[in-house]
């Protein structure tokens, strides 16, 4: 068995893949057992021919390719099966290992059993602190605003946007760097493939800390992260952001609470033509029959 398992996700985007993994043999301690497995979620053939012609010749770095599109939770998991490790990163394939933050965290999470999921503290390419972590997306949030929340609530809603120099308990880290105790992973049986984009990371915390386990940023560790090279924006895009996110409150909280949301998205859409093209899906109640994952096609 690894003391670390690391699954990357490749989707059009193998000059980023490269690099990370070059910058997971950079700066991982020699001495730390781990092995390194990605993903293409069915790529162009010309990126995953980039990919394959450049890939690392080592054994214990290895590319596996989904003949579907599967999404981040959907590719992830496909991932894990090719696994041991004690441990398992989920790493997106814009962040880039800044330090070695392989050995930290396993470090920290071999002495703290109770974190489930820890993450490292991001920065951009212009080394600028960036957001790590994030608070549950539900009614405070949504009628309060983040930053109410983390001035009257500030051991539950740390703040987003501080350095921090400790370890600090949070709702949920971000989904491009997720480094996972196993057992906490397979008890709860990983990520949902039912989401296909966006809010895994709220989702899986959520049910980790069902089972006791948290979620913690370690902001020793320290990663580059590309912001939004793996997924781009676009009204598709921001629509699949919306289906998530109603997907996992109707989930994991009461109706109740979902019905809220959805009429409170309704009526300050009203008053925002920007997300007027919104209306109609949260209207119908936005449905995963309506997600991306619906409109994949098999590509060998």
């Amino acid at each position: 068995m690894k003391d670390i398992s690391i699954v990357i996700i490749n989707y059009n985007t193998a000059k980023y893949t490269l690099e990370c993994v070059n910058s997971v043999v950079q700066f991982t301690d020699k001495t730390l057992s781990y092995e390194i497995v990605v993903i293409d979620n069915n790529s162009k053939l010309e990126d995953i021919e980039h990919l394959q012609k450049n890939f690392p010749k080592h054994k214990d770095i290895s590319l596996h390719r989904s003949i579907i599109n599967t999404g981040f939770g959907g590719g992830n998991m496909f991932g894990a099966q090719f696994t041991n490790g004690k441990y398992i990163l989920f790493l997106n394939n814009d962040a880039m290992l800044q330090n070695d933050c392989l050995s930290i965290l396993h470090s920290y999470m071999e002495t703290n059993p109770k974190v489930g999921v820890s993450t490292a503290q991001n920065y951009d390419e212009h080394d600028k602190h960036v957001i790590s972590f994030d608070h549950n997306k539900g009614i405070r949030k949504l009628l309060l605003g983040r930053s109410f929340l983390e001035k009257n609530w500030s051991k539950q809603f740390p703040k987003r946007k501080k350095t921090y120099s400790e370890p600090v308990s949070v709702n949920f880290v971000n989904g491009a760097f997720m480094f996972f105790r196993r057992e906490a992973f397979e008890k709860v049986g990983g990520f949902d493939t039912n989401i296909f984009l966006y809010f895994e990371e709220m989702d899986i915390c959520f049910r980790m800390r069902q089972h006791g386990y948290a979620s913690v940023l370690v902001p020793e560790a320290k990663i580059l992260h590309y912001q939004g090279v793996s997924t781009g924006t676009s009204k598709a895009i921001s629509k699949e952001g919306m289906i998530s996110h109603m997907y996992v409150i109707k989930k994991n909280y009461s109706y109740a609470k979902y019905l809220f949301i959805r009429i409170y998205y309704c009526l300050s859409f009203l008053i925002k033509p920007k997300k007027w093209f919104m209306l109609g899906l949260v209207w119908r109640g936005a449905h995963l029959s309506e997600s991306l994952k619906q409109k994949q096609e098999i590509r060998f």
